[in-house]
C-alpha cells in the first residue's frame, strides 16, 4: 500500500557502488513525466546524469548539502521554463517528490538537493553553475537535483509518534 511506502521512505545520502539499471531509469523517467502539472502545461524538463565525472561536478554545485551526489550512480536535474507556467516551482516540486516515491517503489534510495536560491560561491549561484555545466539555455531555471541509487545506509521510517499532529486543524485554525 502507498502509506507503507510513505512510512518507510527516508532521504538517503550514502549509495552503494552499483549502477541503476536502465530499465529502472526508464521507469523513473516515465514516472516523472506522469507528474501532475498545473493545467497540464508541463513547464519542467529533466536531465538524467549517470556519467561519474558529471556527478562529481554536480556535487560541487553548492558547498553544503550536495556533496553526496558524487557517490550516487544517478542524478536527475529538475529544470523549468518559467515562461510556460506561473506555478513552475510547484510543478517542479511535485515532479521531484514523484521521483522520490518512484525511486523508493523501485527499491532505490534518493535525496533532494535544493538548487534554486542556493549559492555555489560568493559570486555564483548554484543554478548558474549548473546551467553553465549542463549547457542550459538562459531562459531555463533549475529547481533541484534528485540523487538516486541503491542505499548503502539503512534508516528506519519515522515513527508515527514523531509526526507533528498538532499541525493538523479541524474546521478552523487552532
Amino acid at each position: 500500500m502507498f502509506i507503507d511506502l510513505l512510512r518507510t521512505r527516508r532521504s538517503i545520502r550514502q549509495f552503494q557502488d552499483k549502477a541503476v539499471e536502465q530499465e529502472k531509469i526508464d521507469t523513473l523517467v516515465e514516472a516523472v513525466l506522469r507528474a501532475p502539472s498545473s493545467r497540464s502545461l508541463n513547464p519542467w524538463e529533466f536531465i538524467v546524469v549517470t556519467d561519474s565525472n558529471k556527478l562529481v561536478d554536480l556535487a560541487m554545485a553548492k558547498p553544503h548539502g550536495g556533496s553526496f551526489i558524487k557517490n550516487a550512480p544517478l542524478a536527475i536535474v529538475v529544470c523549468a521554463d518559467p515562461s510556460q507556467c506561473d506555478v513552475w516551482i510547484e510543478d517542479c516540486s511535485i515532479a521531484s517528490i514523484i521521483l522520490h516515491l518512484a525511486a523508493a517503489d523501485l527499491g532505490l534510495g534518493s535525496c533532494w538537493v535544493q538548487i534554486r536560491k542556493r549559492d555555489h560561491d560568493a559570486e555564483t549561484s548554484a543554478e548558474e553553475y549548473i546551467k553553465k555545466m549542463l549547457k542550459l539555455p538562459d531562459h531555463m531555471v533549475v529547481e533541484t537535483i534528485i540523487a538516486i541509487g541503491y542505499a548503502k545506509e539503512e534508516k528506519p521510517g519515522h515513527p508515527t509518534s514523531s509526526l507533528p499532529f498538532k499541525k493538523v486543524h479541524k474546521e478552523k485554525f487552532g
